[in-house]
């Protein structure tokens, strides 16, 4: 089997770049790639493909680097590639927080093929909900959800499976999950978004009991108990105060079994 020589270039949809070693179509959307530089916000993505337009099945290799600014998932993308079929691979780029907006660079080569695509840095948004994009922290976290789905800002319970959280104890209580601030902020509603959708209503898989917990200093203090919860969307208002961090703290869900998060919210009043 024959090493394929690729170059790879970031093309609107429908569009290719052929090989002319290897009769390769390469592919990769979208154009335009912006990242925000918080630690959980959602991350600059692209969809790289590659087509084998020759007479037999081959194998490619797909180099990606990338400046000291940008933190990329993946380095390589190798790939068996049969005749006429489209095999695809996702990259994320991410950056850290305090990260300059600027446009830095992906590089994209094959031998001595070699392409720059442009990432752009955007300035931090304007939010209300302090937890969106920070960092999350958790008890522990089911292998097939992300950490940082529960403060994604993607509240759709439909689309829980690729967002989300929930916790990697079934059956056993406590579970926490939460945000620590860099600062302090002031905090006096907490929203939950428990698993509430056609298929899985809260009242069968969402979290039934919990407390909403505020830190400061060393000091956890319970602004919010809920028990017996049916719903899947919940607020919890108090007192707006200076927090250092936000917890929720899982005490059953009404399967007995793992707490499932949509979204956790808060905010200042």
């Amino acid at each position: 089997m024959n090493r394929a020589a690729l170059l790879v270039l970031l093309l609107p949809v429908g569009a290719v770049a052929i090989s002319n070693n290897n009769a390769i179509d390469i592919s990769a959307t979208p154009q335009l790639v912006e990242v925000v530089p918080l630690p959980c916000f959602p991350s600059g993505k692209l969809s790289l493909g590659m087509t084998n337009t020759g007479r037999n099945p081959t194998v490619a290799d797909m180099r990606v680097s990338a400046d000291s600014a940008l933190t990329l998932s993946r380095h390589q993308f190798s790939s068996y590639l049969p005749v006429g079929q489209l095999v695809t691979a996702p990259l994320e780029i991410t950056v850290p927080r305090g990260t300059t907006p600027a446009t830095h660079t992906v590089d994209l080569s094959v031998g001595r093929e070699h392409l720059k695509v442009p990432v752009a840095i955007k300035p931090v948004p304007q939010r209300d909900d302090a937890l969106l994009g920070e960092q999350a922290v958790a008890s522990s976290t089911n292998g097939d959800m992300r950490l940082c789905g529960g403060v994604d800002g993607n509240s759709d319970s439909a689309q829980w499976g690729a967002s989300g959280w929930h916790d990697a104890t079934k059956g056993v209580f406590p579970d926490t999950y939460g945000v620590d601030f860099l600062q302090a902020t002031t905090i006096g509603r907490v929203v939950l978004q428990t698993l509430d959708s056609a298929r899985y209503p809260a009242a069968v898989m969402g979290i039934r009991d919990f407390d909403i917990q505020v830190r400061t200093g060393a000091t956890w203090t319970t602004v919010g108990e809920v028990r017996g919860n049916v719903l899947g969307k919940v607020t919890v208002t108090f007192e707006p105060r200076a927090v250092d961090a936000v917890q929720l703290v899982s005490r059953d869900s009404n399967d007995h079994g793992y707490s499932r998060i949509v979204e956790l919210e808060a905010y200042g009043s």
